[in-house]
C-alpha cells in the first residue's frame, strides 16, 4: 500500500475514533458541550485530511461507488458538526439527536465499506 493512503486509512481511523466519541457524549447527556465540540470538530478536520490523502493516493476516479459513499458521508458530517455549532445554544436537541444518529451510522457504513473494498 503507498504511504499516502496508509496515512489517509490510520487518520480516517482515529476520525472514527473520535467521531464515536463524539456522538456517545452528545447521546448520552443530550447536550452540546464544549468538549463536544471540540472532539467532533477534530475528528471533521481528520475526516477531510484522510479524504484528500486517499483521493491524491488513489489511481482510481475519485467518483468510484466508495468514492460517492465517502464523499457522502463527509457531507453528512458537515453538517453535523455545523448543526453542532449553531444549535449549541438551542432548548431542544430532539431532531439533533436523530440527525446525527442518522449522520455516524452512516459515516461508520461508508467506513466498513471503504475496509472492505481495502482489504480485496
Amino acid at each position: 500500500m503507498k504511504p499516502i493512503l496508509l496515512a489517509g486509512s490510520t487518520i480516517v481511523t482515529v476520525a472514527l475514533i473520535f467521531y464515536t466519541i463524539s456522538f456517545v457524549k452528545f447521546h448520552r447527556r443530550k447536550t452540546i458541550t464544549t468538549s463536544v465540540l471540540r472532539i467532533q470538530t477534530i475528528a471533521l478536520i481528520l475526516d477531510i485530511t484522510a479524504t484528500t490523502l486517499m483521493i491524491i493516493g488513489s489511481e482510481n476516479s475519485p467518483f468510484t461507488l466508495h468514492g460517492i459513499l465517502g464523499y457522502s458521508a463527509l457531507t453528512v458530517m458537515i453538517f453535523d458538526t455545523v448543526f453542532f455549532w449553531t444549535k449549541r445554544h438551542a432548548q431542544s436537541y430532539r431532531w439533533l439527536l436523530n440527525y446525527s444518529t442518522v449522520s455516524w451510522t452512516w459515516w461508520v457504513l461508508a467506513y466498513i465499506t471503504g475496509s472492505i473494498i481495502a482489504m480485496s
